[in-house]
């Protein structure tokens, strides 16, 4: 197996036991990361990002595929299943990622999934009929952006 794709199992199987020091291990101090609900992140921000998940995750469970890497890009399918802490209810999210390495290291990752999809099984009948609107989209942004902000600002990780 290429370094860069058993760091890409590293990353997944230490989310898969809620292990955030290892995962931000796995990140270059430059990186970048970018979801549906997360754009742009800068490193401190991203390493916060999985703390502030690891830490909040109830029935959480998680499986990854399709790793496949070289000396410079990677890919993983990954499908976590967790209570969505906002509202209770249970989601089942399909991603797909894409991996940059430099010095060994996660240096650009951008996560993809169906945000419709998500959010009908985030909010409900919310998300059905507002899931495909630009309004929700920027709604669940800025909310995500403001709970990071307020993570980090109590000093974690």
């Amino acid at each position: 197996m290429h370094p860069n794709a058993e760091c890409i199992s590293r990353f997944y199987e230490a989310f898969a036991r809620l292990d955030a020091a290892t995962m931000a291990g796995c990140y270059h101090p430059e990186a970048t990361f970018t979801d549906e609900a997360f754009i742009g992140l800068n490193y401190e921000q991203t390493v916060a990002m999985w703390a502030m998940l690891c830490s909040r995750a109830k029935n959480f469970s998680l499986t990854f595929s399709g790793v496949e890497a070289n000396d410079t890009s990677g890919k993983a399918h990954w499908e976590p299943i967790y209570t969505f802490t906002s509202t209770g209810r249970l989601v089942h999210n399909v991603i797909d990622s894409e991996f940059e390495f430099k010095d060994g290291k996660i240096w650009k990752q951008r996560d993809h999934f169906d945000f419709y999809r998500w959010s009908r099984a985030a909010f409900g009948p919310m998300g059905m009929a507002l899931g495909w609107t630009g309004f929700l989209r920027n709604k669940v942004q800025t909310e995500a952006m403001k709970g990071l902000g307020i993570f980090m600002a109590k000093g974690k990780p």
